[in-house]
């Protein structure tokens, strides 16, 4: 994109797409993982979207690559894009349900990986979360 004034490249800013995958382990709970990197907290296993890549295949390779599981996309959940949702920058999350059998394990940016229920939750989750979570239990989508 070219000024019109000046003939200066400007470098449009827009939010990052980014994908997050709420796992349901069946009959035991939902898996989140602790960030190994800031900002720290537990967090819903997702990431950012590859260029070339769907949002789809971004939520299954990023939920691989944090939990070790293999996981099968059950529905699109609801899209959060408040510009403060992530300190880092502005995002906007595309989340996923997806269910898994497997046994969960923290690799990649994950320092540690729980098994949560809503009465389990713990008090230091990431980004925006809790209102995620709040929203998923409460089926308000």
């Amino acid at each position: 994109m070219t000024c019109p004034q000046c003939g200066a490249s400007i470098q449009p800013k827009n939010p990052f797409p980014t994908v997050d995958i709420i796992i349901e382990l069946e009959g035991k709970g939902i898996v989140l993982i602790m960030r190994k990197n800031p900002p720290y907290g537990w967090a819903i296993p997702g990431g950012f979207v590859d260029y070339g890549e769907t949002l789809e295949e971004a939520a299954v390779r990023e939920a691989l690559e944090e939990t070790s599981l293999h996981v099968d996309l059950i529905r699109q959940f609801h899209v959060y894009s408040a510009p403060d949702r992530d300190p880092r920058q502005h995002t906007i999350a595309t989340v996923f349900i997806g269910k898994s059998a497997g046994i969960p394990k923290a690799a990649d940016d994950a320092k540690d990986v729980g098994i949560f229920t809503w009465d389990t939750l713990p008090d230091n989750l990431a980004f925006d979360h809790r209102k995620i979570l709040e929203d998923y239990f409460n089926k308000r989508y």
